[in-house]
């Protein structure tokens, strides 16, 4: 009886598929992860950032997140504790910049309440972020 040699081979085939597969779940998620939680509206020019500021993210519904300088979010409730939260990340740099980025299709007013509420807390540095328009 003769013997049965094996085979030094490796199917590529099914790894082939798995790589497709997530090829395909790659392209359909990349689009679905974004920078910011808003949609800024577009402007065509915008400054460059400074280098060592505060975000303050105004969403569609008006809800209010801070980021700090670090970059780590903290959602807060309104106005009113905005003041708090701006106050603790003020203290020892008096030269802090504040960005703004309303979501377009919040109400013009919710820009301006915390426009107004971060001049009058005594930032000198104080700009409304944008997205670049593409031409």
């Amino acid at each position: 009886m003769r013997q049965r040699r094996l085979k030094n081979e490796i199917n590529v085939v099914p790894y082939i598929d798995v790589m497709l597969v997530l090829l395909v779940i790659f392209m359909v998620a990349t689009p679905m992860m974004t920078t910011g939680s808003v949609d800024l509206p577009t402007s065509g020019t915008a400054p460059q950032k400074p280098d060592k500021y505060v975000k303050v993210e105004i969403g569609s519904d008006g809800g209010l997140t801070v980021y700090d300088s670090n970059g780590k979010e903290k959602k807060i409730g309104g106005l009113k504790n905005l003041k708090g939260e701006l106050d603790s990340l003020k203290k020892g740099d008096d030269k802090l910049a504040v960005l703004i980025a309303g979501d377009k299709e919040t109400q013009y007013k919710n820009v301006i309440e915390v426009l107004d509420e971060v001049k009058r807390l005594g930032f000198d540095k104080v700009g409304l972020e944008t997205a670049i328009k593409q031409r």
